[in-house]
């Protein structure tokens, strides 16, 4: 969607100028009614004057670093005032909705969605995200927070309130969206596949992409945004614990059976080679069957001797 923001280039200048202008009005306010009477010419110019005070007063503008103002003239959009300083607007009739640029964070707590194998999980971000086009984020989403308040100027509070929750809701919706693309883990889906644990840093990617394509209606940037919370839902993560210790100890045995195997074969190869005792088939078995128990026990083995001959 194309931007409808512009510099606001309406009549504006310093706002102590304005200040100085309210105190010459003053100063002719007090010396006018020092006289004894006042005359008709009098009783007209003081309220008049009092007045002109009262609308310079509604045209000062104090913008800090990373602030901003859109400028509203009877309902049409004039412009953003970004310029920091402190100005005094002309126009006394514009009425100035001040927006917050700086970033904000956002900690969401953890929800309950489905993966793509539909195993139940939980799954929380944080993120970092700021208003970057100040018409979109006043004028493309409506919110009942953002209350006037006194001079025609909305509150930063109410407002600031109105986009957190804006970018609350459509957190979640982006977090239920890609959840629902990924499986868990490796053990929910094909060899080689993307999953939640094991691609944080394409999932975290991906993530902050199908936010900003969620936030751009509002002129809301996520700057950053990453899986801060992952887990099994409550009432399957007993379950899958289970299941990822029996795979453990399946991954653990097969190290320690295929160590055995390297282990009895370099024992009988030394043996063969040193010439320390010829062996026939059958003693061949046995001995790699002794070796195997020892090796692969989980218990110590009990050594039992020997000391009759070989081939009695």
């Amino acid at each position: 969607m194309e931007s409808k923001e512009f510099e606001f280039n309406g009549a504006r200048t310093s706002g102590f100028f304005g200040i100085f202008l309210i105190l010459i009005l003053a100063a002719v306010i007090i010396l006018s009614t020092c006289t004894a009477s006042l005359s008709a010419y009098q009783r007209i110019i003081i309220p008049t004057l009092l007045l002109a005070i009262c609308l310079i007063a509604t045209g000062f503008v104090q913008l800090e670093p990373n602030e901003a103002r859109a400028m509203v003239f009877f309902g049409k959009y004039n412009g953003t005032l970004r310029a920091n300083g402190f100005w005094w607007v002309l126009n006394p009739f514009y009425t100035k909705k001040k927006v917050s640029l700086r970033a904000r964070n956002l900690n969401a707590d953890a929800i309950k969605v489905n993966d793509k194998s539909g195993n139940p999980i939980l799954i929380g971000l944080v993120m970092v995200w700021k208003i970057k086009d100040v018409y979109k984020s006043l004028f493309e989403i409506d919110s009942q927070t953002m209350s006037k308040g006194i001079g025609g100027t909305v509150s930063l509070n109410s407002t600031m309130k109105a986009f957190e929750n804006f970018v609350s809701v459509q957190s979640d919706a982006a977090l239920r969206q890609l959840a629902g693309r990924y499986n868990y883990d490796e053990n929910s889906g094909t060899a080689g596949e993307l999953t939640l644990r094991s691609g944080a840093d394409e999932i975290n990617e991906e993530l902050r992409n199908t936010l900003n394509e969620r936030l751009a209606i509002a002129g809301i940037e996520a700057i950053e945004a990453r899986i801060n919370y992952l887990a099994y839902a409550p009432e399957i993560a007993a379950i899958m614990l289970r299941r990822q210790q029996a795979e453990a100890i399946i991954s653990a045995r097969e190290k320690i059976v295929g160590g055995a195997v390297s282990m009895v074969k370099m024992a009988l190869d030394n043996l063969k080679q040193e010439g320390v005792v010829n062996l026939d088939e059958e003693r061949k078995a046995a001995m790699v069957s002794n070796l195997l128990v020892v090796l692969c026990g989980d218990e110590p083995a009990q050594p039992v001797v020997n000391t009759g001959t070989l081939y009695n």
